[in-house]
């Protein structure tokens, strides 16, 4: 993506000129407040010109000239990288403008099995103008003795509209896997509506809702097939540079209006996934995690509720 380059970061002595002439800095003064503005840190540029105002109060129409003509030039620059963002993204092939992660680590489990194992994840997302697209794919699984214990799979799509700034629609297609629940495959279509409760740097929330449509086949040979509610929160917290909280809530329930229905009963199922990530380089971050899966009307022989505890690494792309 190309973007012009703000002419007074090209040329700082073009910023001098379009002060009054007939008030020079001293140039010593000139000097540093031209380093500051090169650099493009409008918090540097902010302390050096106070700096500026306090040692040559004299100065003061001059310097106030120079930081309106900055505050100006970053407004055309923000404006120009928007626009140039905007026709890069309107521009795009349907493949372009993916970014994710890769999540590869070990996790320890507790509830209809004790055990250790490996874990790996991969999450893609594509942002665009007013729609953006979650691919999610995860993985746990384990053998010992010859003997799989452990096989969790899951796979979602979720594509969003955002039709204001803080409201935006979404749509969720979801495959789910997991015979220690009591379950050879798990399918959700759900759609609804999105708020963005909090979007500030370090502290974000938004929370989903709307009905969901499920269909369930049992390790047993049964299946059934419902309606269902779909609540889901999403919770980051960055506690301190490098280190970020995140919680993660889906709740599916299950109950009146059911399309076909072979095994009897309602059904609530619960994830709850809480992480904390700490930043290792750019690309880099390591995570410890912890799940509940929780099933209120488990099969006979199964617990309702799972945990799990991963260790994982996550590099960025």
């Amino acid at each position: 993506m190309r973007i012009r380059t703000y002419r007074y970061l090209l040329a700082p002595a073009m910023l001098a000129a379009a002060v009054p002439a007939a008030a020079e800095l001293p140039e010593g003064v000139q000097a540093m407040i031209d380093a500051a503005i090169a650099t493009g840190d409008a918090q540097k540029v902010a302390t050096v010109l106070e700096l500026a105002r306090t040692t040559n109060p004299e100065e003061a129409e001059t310097l106030d000239a120079i930081e309106a003509e900055w505050k100006s030039a970053q407004q055309v620059a923000a404006a120009e990288a928007a626009a140039a963002k905007e026709q890069a993204i309107r521009e795009a092939g349907i493949l372009e403008l993916w970014s994710g992660e890769g999540e590869v680590g070990a996790f320890q489990s507790s509830g209809n099995t004790d055990s250790v194992g490996i874990a790996a994840g991969l999450k893609l997302k594509r942002e665009g103008i007013d729609w953006s697209h979650r691919l999610t794919a995860r993985v746990d699984y384990q053998r010992q003795n010859g003997v799989t214990s452990r096989e969790q799979f899951l796979a979602a799509y979720e594509p969003r509209w955002q039709f204001n700034e803080n409201m935006f629609v979404y749509g969720l297609a979801q495959f789910e896997r997991d015979e220690l629940q009591g379950f050879d495959a798990r399918y959700a279509l759900s759609g609804g509506l999105g708020y963005k409760l909090v979007d500030n740097e370090g502290l974000k929330l938004s929370i989903k809702a709307g009905p969901a449509w499920r269909v369930t086949e049992f390790s047993d040979g049964t299946s059934n097939s419902r309606i269902a509610g779909l609540f889901g929160a999403d919770f980051d917290w960055e506690i301190f540079k490098g280190l970020t909280f995140t919680q993660d809530a889906n709740a599916v329930a299950e109950g009146g209006g059911e399309v076909q229905v072979l095994v009897d009963g309602s059904n609530t199922s619960i994830n709850l996934v809480s992480g904390l990530d700490f930043k290792i380089s750019d690309s880099l971050r390591s995570r410890l995690s912890y799940a509940v899966d929780y099933d209120s009307n488990p099969p006979a022989g199964a617990v309702s509720t799972d945990t799990l505890t991963r260790f994982t690494v996550i590099y960025g792309f």
